[in-house]
């Protein structure tokens, strides 16, 4: 790969980096076997942008493989299965070589490839493949699942250099003090843990009077706590004054592998990821080679749901046993993988062809830690949890798409899918996955199922690297019809409705309460925690279960929420704690996120926040009166800002008549934030200042700081010039240039104002003391200005000025001058305070807040949350039969434990949960509505709890007012809410107190339907 497309792998590109894509494109990988699983690691693994990908095959396509192989149809009946898949995985990425090989696999072809998987494959070829392959040092991977069971096996040679063992972003701690002792320690500022651990690495620079620590190579360091560590003997080292960063420097280590032969006897390389099953990985181990056996003697897999042959197969599995010293042999697990081996299920598939997938990049890239060496899973708890009598002929094939799952879970089950209603929030990455398994699965396609879909966004270039539904030639278009369509592809019998409405508040009138009630389930592919907050709380008042998913990076996570059975997803978490504090990002910057936080901040109140103020107060003549009701402070900066768009720069004012204007914009404020600010800092407080406790005031966290000067050929200082030049122009609609040679011409002609600090500025060194003189308002000079700026903004002709045109941030165009802007801003600004630069790469993903996302992810999270939707759809009842996962793919993290139970909370003696509320019918078709007074003698009679006060949101309905209690509820809502309840909200939330238990912080809500 000469060159990395950064549009198409923008999202990949913060997984794996540029290096690590780079190797990618040098690799050729071979693929055998185009069942479910193999599409699916292929399709994953050419999203990832390896060099070519060669997929092998002999089938024929059956029905069976139409329940898990998504580009396999009706007409493809008989086939080469690889023939029929080549046009829609070579579609996927422009970028990779893809290629279908119809033949058998041998040993020519093998030695083509660096890296080769087998799926659906004996025992014995992957033995004979799998020693060829260790001794030729081509990485080996064998995949496989079986109904509800799946195996991994990896094989990267005798030796395997590991570059990056997790992915994660490098420490750089501040340091606070260092020791002259032996080993001397090093502690940091106490504002961030130092994240190392044992045996970590780190380069010291910056450090000053124990400067031998500069010059050192990498030291090895042991965590004395989250706050300092160890190092080398220092005690012969100059004494420590101050300052200094130590950045953690990644090693690469080496892992060595077996191969097949040598592994398959070594239960120490079995890797336990379900802490409800703790020993039955080593069960399964010997259960696959069973399954093996009995293919190879029967010439067919075990019939579904048959005794005889589960007899036979436990009994293999018992001789293993007793060979391998098998302590614990899990049987009713293996009569369970045998009874529904013939299954071929999509979630499953997406499950471990996402997992294999990563380690197919891991092969390629040396980035991440590989798979040492086995892994199985299961989701056996699928199954019924009482198993009751099968009827004849249920699991059998009926000769429709579905027949590998009915062999799972039978027909009857399958018309129970079908006939479920769902609703999908989100048509991203995860939604495209689940949309993909849910048309395999069948969900919602008989004649009374459906899935309503919605999503707001449209398709950019982007996504198209991990939401594999997409194609270019749907940029631009809306994701919820796209996904809606390309799915009906896939199975033309879905029932999909997609829209295209934000779920919030103002979509209620659509997804009202009869919507809801209507309602199976719901599944959540959203990419923030508010939304997620909003759609849990619809779910626990219309009492629905709820799937919920999400990735970062190679970490994913999904939470399946059953009514009265498990926790809700929860409110959401303040984040808050992560915040910057406001004097960091004005004065005291010491690390590039505060520099582009910082850049960011600017470009929005510059080119975003004043041209909305400006526009504001040219339509609404209440303007100046409401800002003023925000406070003196908050009113001056906008004021300032709203006079200063408007007057021309001819009569004192920032408002521009031409290009020239613009440019000269730029450079003086260039002067004024990279110069003069920096100066009045360092008049404030010079580089030798102390505190009043006599400690040096420049030291741990604070950087000194010093001015830059312009220089017209520097070019992060005209790129600044440039940006900033063209988006001010954009905001008063002149059209600017990128031609560097005509703005330095300009550029000479401008005339900078001299600056001299003033003593009467106050700079604020923490938020505690910027709150403390705000809540203290105005002095008399700030007053004065106020009412100057009052008069000023009264003159008519200001009212007639144009409209400004605010700009809305857009990270993924590299023509709009927004990225241009941040970066040089943000470098300018971390030069002043010697900060290391980032280049547009980093300081994309920091400053538009981008989250890293790969498509083995997504494909990993949107297969366990579909094993979770059977669970549903089955009617479990026990929570062990549910699970909750955690993984991370680039350490093979995978943790998969029970939900949680909701908590429980009393009043007056009795136990409720957040599920557990009072259901009132206040007003039924035909019948008058429930007065206050009945309310109240309603919930006394049915649940022996004497109402004192209900609040409805914000308001207090009811506080002992005699005068209300023969008001109907709604009019009492309505009275003390002032506004009318829309039409289509069926249910109010009604808070109630109760006399019997007063001080109770929980209480069950009243939900007052209204129908």
């Amino acid at each position: 790969m000469a060159t990395i497309d950064e549009g198409f792998y923008s999202r990949q590109l913060y997984v794996l980096g540029h290096d690590a894509m780079h190797r990618m494109g040098s690799a050729n990988v071979l693929i055998a076997g185009m069942g479910g699983l193999g599409v699916e690691i292929a399709k994953n693994v050419i999203l990832s942008g390896v060099k070519s990908v060669t997929v092998q095959d002999e089938g024929r396509t059956a029905w069976t493989d139409l329940s898990s192989q998504f580009y396999l149809k009706e007409s493809h009946l008989g086939q080469n299965r690889a023939a029929c898949s080549l046009k829609q995985l070579s579609a996927l990425n422009p970028h990779v070589c893809v290629s279908a090989h119809t033949g058998p696999l041998d040993k020519g072809l093998i030695l083509q490839f660096q890296v080769v998987v087998l799926t659906e494959s004996s025992l014995d070829e992957q033995k004979r493949f799998g020693d060829l392959c260790h001794l030729h040092g081509i990485k080996f991977i064998i995949a496989d699942t079986k109904g509800l069971c799946g195996q991994l096996f990896c094989d990267f040679g005798a030796t395997f250099e590991v570059l990056d063992r997790d992915g994660e972003t490098p420490a750089s701690v501040m340091i606070q003090h260092i020791s002259k002792e032996n080993p001397g320690v090093v502690i940091c500022t106490d504002d961030q843990k130092h994240g190392l651990t044992d045996g970590s690495k780190v380069v010291f620079s910056e450090v000053q009077g124990m400067v031998e620590l500069n010059h050192l190579g990498p030291v090895e360091i042991k965590v004395c706590g989250p706050y300092s560590f160890s190092i080398c003997d220092t005690s012969s080292f100059s004494s420590y004054v101050r300052g200094g960063v130590a950045d953690e420097i990644k090693q690469p280590f080496m892992l060595n592998f077996k191969s097949l032969s040598e592994a398959l006897v070594d239960d120490e390389l079995l890797v336990l990821n379900d802490f409800g099953k703790i020993a039955r990985h080593k069960t399964l181990h010997l259960a696959f080679q069973a399954l093996h056996s009995f293919v190879k003697k029967e010439q067919r897999p075990p019939s579904p749901w048959d005794e005889s042959d589960a007899d036979s197969l436990v009994a293999t599995v018992r001789d293993l046993g007793n060979v391998a010293k098998l302590e614990n042999l899990d049987e009713a697990a293996v009569r369970r993988l045998s009874y529904t081996a013939q299954g071929d299920l999509a979630p499953m598939n997406a499950f471990i062809g996402g997992v294999a997938a990563q380690e197919v990049i891991k092969a390629c890239s040396g980035k991440f830690t590989p798979l040492q060496q086995w892994l199985y899973f299961d989701a056996l708890e699928c199954l019924p949890e009482e198993e009751t009598e099968l009827k004849e002929g249920s699991f059998s094939p009926k000769g429709t798409r579905y027949d590998g799952q009915i062999a799972v879970f039978g027909s009857e089950f399958q018309e129970k899918l079908q006939r479920q209603k769902y609703f999908l929030v989100g048509a991203g990455a995860i939604g495209c996955e689940l949309l993909k398994n849910f048309a395999l699965m069948g969900l919602g396609t008989g004649e009374d199922g459906h899935i309503t879909i919605t999503d707001m966004d449209f398709i950019e270039r982007s996504n198209l690297n991990r939401q594999f539904l997409f194609r270019s030639h749907d940029i631009g278009k809306p994701k919820s019809e796209v996904a809606a369509r390309a799915i009906c592809e896939m199975n033309p019998g879905m029932n999909i409705t997609a829209h295209q409405n934000r779920l919030d508040a103002d979509s209620e009138e659509v997804y009202d309460y009869n919507f809801f009630m209507g309602l199976n389930g719901v599944a959540a592919a959203l990419d923030n925690v508010e939304a997620r907050v909003y759609l849990d709380g619809r779910c626990v008042q219309h009492q629905k279960p709820m799937l919920e998913g999400g990735t970062l990076g190679t970490k994913g996570h999904t939470l399946v929420v059953v009514p009265h059975l498990t926790e809700s997803y929860g409110p959401s978490k303040s984040s808050s704690g992560n915040a910057i504090p406001l004097c960091t990002l004005k004065n005291f910057p010491y690390r590039i996120e505060h520099t582009l936080q910082w850049a960011r901040d600017q470009f929005e109140g510059m080119f975003k926040q004043t041209p909305e103020n400006v526009n504001l107060f040219l339509r609404d003549p209440d303007f100046v009166a409401r800002t003023l009701g925000h406070g003196d402070t908050e009113a001056l900066e906008i004021f300032e800002g709203v006079w200063s768009s408007l007057e021309d720069v001819n009569t004192g004012g920032q408002r521009p008549k031409s290009w020239d204007d613009c440019v000269s914009w730029a450079r003086r404020r260039w002067e004024t934030l990279f110069n003069n600010d920096i100066c009045q800092l360092l008049f404030c407080f010079p580089s030798e200042a102390v505190t009043s406790n006599g400690l040096p005031f420049w030291t741990g966290s604070k950087r000194c700081p010093h001015p830059l000067t312009f220089d017209p050929n520097n070019s992060t200082h005209i790129e600044y010039v440039m940006a900033a030049a063209n988006l001010y122009g954009q905001i008063y609609g002149i059209e600017g240039t990128r031609d560097c040679a005509s703005i330095r011409k300009i550029l000479e002609k401008v005339q900078v104002p001299l600056f001299t600090p003033k003593s009467s500025v106050k700079i604020h060194v923490t938020d505690k003391e910027m709150q403390e003189d705000k809540e203290r308002g105005s002095d008399d000079a700030e007053k004065a200005r106020l009412e100057e700026l009052k008069a000023k903004l009264t003159l008519p002709s200001l009212k007639s000025s144009a409209q400004m045109h605010p700009i809305d941030f857009e990270k993924d165009d590299d023509t709009n001058f927004h990225m241009d802007y941040i970066v040089a801003a943000s470098n300018l600004r971390a030069e002043n305070y010697d900060i290391p630069a980032a280049d547009r790469h980093k300081s994309k993903r920091i400053a538009g807040r981008i989250i890293p996302a790969i498509a083995t992810t997504t494909a990993a999270v949107a297969g366990l949350m579909c094993l979770e939707l059977f669970k549903l759809i089955q009617g479990h009842q026990k929570i062990s039969s549910y699970r909750t996962a955690y993984l991370n793919l680039a350490v093979q993290y995978f943790v998969l434990s029970l939900p949680c139970q909701p908590q429980h909370f009393e009043v007056s003696g009795k136990k409720y949960t957040l599920w557990d509320d009072f259901l009132v019918e206040g007003r039924c078709s035909g019948q008058q509505e429930m007065t206050l007074r009945d309310l109240i003698q309603y919930i006394k009679k049915k649940c022996g709890l004497t109402i004192n006060c209900i609040f409805y949101g914000p308001g207090i309905l009811f506080e002992g007012q005699e005068e209300r209690l023969d008001m109907r509820v709604s009019d009492l809502v309505k009275m003390v809410m002032k506004t009318d309840i829309p039409p289509n909200k069926k249910m109010l939330e009604l808070v109630p107190s109760f006399e019997e238990d007063e001080d109770s912080e929980s209480v069950p809500i009243i939900r007052y339907l209204l129908l």
